[in-house]
């Protein structure tokens, strides 16, 4: 395959000063570089095209036979496939990430992924069931933009660490044994800040409270959760930055108890309309609907409402409203009231067990049961 101009490569025209070159290999460089970039051929073939590019045309020498001669000027003198060799790759990249990360190839360690965050998101349950874009406000860390992340004053640069030479890890010999750890003094970063930034004091990341406009999704329900990939806390050295988990809690509703698709509630009616039968309407999430009461309801039956419960984020189809019916016994009665009552017991009472099937199932089940402890 015929190799694309370097020029074109690194974005550059052919009269870009040297500072233009390496700035614009930095960047390409930091986007493609394998360590930011694990298992994706496709960056890692662009981050050697651009390691070519610039190896040439940091090389005044080499960058003048390029000018005059294209490829054909350039590519008998390299080694190694065309990126220069062992030793000349180890100029370049100390060269170029030398200054940001301190300790020329060995930078893995040097660059971190910004934290995770967690955002506890409470829904109404009419929120959860039909989904709407929400608003949240979240604190977090930022990169600085003052310095752009470095924590060095603008137009200073941070210097290698002493203790470990810019490498981010030391050696600690424990008898026969050699272990590598972070180093105490950079805390793995591989640079030491000379003249912090006035703005973030060195730290290269600010405290910022962020607002962001979270899409919640038709059907949640608590203990479900939405990522934000990138809206975490800001990387160091270049690092990416971390997600933002937003976890969904439903708050409780004063009407109805959501259980997966299907929706609860409790209908009280009157002691008359058990008996006797009624109609009664009963709310759901859109609107009313009339729930037929057989006569001789007792209280506790569950009457199923198919169609009104909600769509779960997980499943298809909706569930259904389970209406648990309370017969509610009278309050406050008045004289005539009373007295009614109490004739109309007597009337039921003479009826004998027929009234009252499960009263006396109750009785019979207790006489046995005190018979059996006598025995």
């Amino acid at each position: 395959m015929a190799k694309r101009d370097y020029y074109e490569v690194l974005g550059c025209g052919k009269e870009a000063p040297q500072a233009d070159i390496k700035k614009a290999y930095r960047r390409l460089a930091m986007k493609h570089h394998p360590d930011r970039n694990p298992d994706d051929a496709d960056a890692e073939a662009k981050f050697k095209e651009a390691k070519e590019a610039y190896e040439v045309l940091s090389d005044e020498q080499k960058r003048r036979a390029y000018d005059q001669f294209g490829h054909a000027g350039v590519d008998a003198g390299q080694s190694g496939g065309g990126f220069g060799g062992a030793d000349a790759f180890s100029d370049m990249f100390g060269d170029v990430f030398g200054d940001i990360f301190g300790g020329g190839r060995r930078t893995r360690s040097q660059v971190f992924r910004g934290a995770d965050l967690r955002y506890e998101l409470e829904l109404t349950l009419e929120q959860a069931v039909t989904g709407e874009s929400i608003n949240i406000d979240v604190p977090t860390q930022v990169e600085c933009g003052r310095c752009d992340g470095v924590g060095a004053e603008p137009g200073t640069t941070p210097t290698p660490c002493s203790t470990c030479g810019g490498a981010g890890q030391v050696r600690v010999q424990q008898g026969f044994f050699s272990i590598q750890q972070t180093c105490p003094a950079c805390k793995g970063v591989g640079t030491t800040v000379q003249d912090p930034c006035s703005e973030c004091a060195g730290r290269g990341r600010v405290r910022k409270v962020k607002t962001l406009a979270v899409k919640v999704p038709a059907g949640v329900d608590s203990g479900d959760r939405i990522r934000l990939a990138g809206e975490g806390e800001a990387g160091r050295n270049g690092g990416p930055p971390g997600d933002l988990y937003v976890d969904i809690i439903a708050k409780a509703h004063p009407i109805f108890e959501r259980d997966g698709q299907n929706l609860r509630c409790e209908v009280p009616i009157g002691f008359a309309a058990a008996a006797l039968g009624s109609s009664v309407e009963v709310p759901t999430l859109d609107g009313q609907v009339m729930l037929k009461i057989p006569p001789e309801t007792q209280s506790g039956r569950v009457f199923r409402v198919r169609g009104k419960g909600v769509r779960s984020v997980r499943a298809t189809g909706v569930g259904d409203l389970y209406c648990r019916v309370q017969v509610e016994t009278p309050v406050k009665l008045t004289d005539e009231q009373k007295s009614l009552l109490e004739q109309f017991d007597e009337a039921v009472q003479a009826g004998g067990d027929r009234h009252s099937p499960r009263s006396r199932t109750w009785l019979d089940s207790v006489k046995a049961f005190f018979e059996k402890m006598g025995a």
